[in-house]
Order: structure tokens, then C-alpha cells, then sequence
């Protein structure tokens, strides 16, 4: 058995391994092949914060970002839609105030 970690950030016991790996504290995943993650590995202190997860899709609803390193084009989309939403959110608390900035005109 292996354990994974759901879309709702718990473990679970699963009899196929995970497709991805991640690591806990820094709230990442990537492939299990990936060269940044293996050589924190081999230093000794990410084994210890160390997760899976069945897919992509459990990873992102379980909070986790794609790696920079072995997803670049996943990290990438990943970071503009949440700057996107940054922006919305400011747009919509602007919109909240009549449009006013906090600005002298």
C-alpha cells in the first residue's frame, strides 16, 4: 500500500503509487523524475516533507504549485492565472468604492 495525499490535503492509503511527488512545507509537486527534487533528495533534508499524489488535479486542490524546475510551462500558467486573480480581486474592490482609487485626481 501506498499513501497519498487527497484533493482535500489528507493521506491516504492507495494500492498504486503516486504519480507526482511533492513536498509538504513548500507546498510544490513535480515528477518524481525531477532533477531538483532528487538532489535535495540526495542531500538528505526533503525525504522527510516528502508526499505524492495520484494526478495533477488532487495536487492543485490539495494547495500545491507545480515545480518551477521540472514543469516550467505547468509553473508558468500556474502563476499567471494566479496573478490574474490578484488582479481581479483588486479590480472588484476598486469597483466596490465607486471606482476611486484612493488617489487625489
Amino acid at each position: 500500500m501506498y499513501t497519498l495525499i487527497g484533493a482535500d490535503g489528507r493521506p491516504y492509503l492507495s494500492r498504486i503509487p503516486g504519480r507526482l511527488g511533492g513536498h509538504r512545507r513548500g507546498r510544490l509537486y513535480g515528477r518524481l523524475d525531477c532533477p531538483s527534487a532528487l538532489r535535495a533528495i540526495a542531500r538528505g533534508g526533503y525525504a522527510g516533507q516528502r508526499v505524492f499524489f495520484a494526478d495533477e488535479a488532487t495536487a492543485l486542490a490539495a494547495g500545491y504549485r507545480p515545480c518551477a524546475v521540472c514543469l516550467p510551462a505547468r509553473y508558468r500558467a500556474f502563476m499567471e492565472s494566479r496573478d490574474e486573480a490578484a488582479a481581479d480581486r483588486r479590480g472588484a474592490a476598486g469597483s466596490a468604492h465607486g471606482g476611486r482609487t484612493g488617489r487625489a485626481p
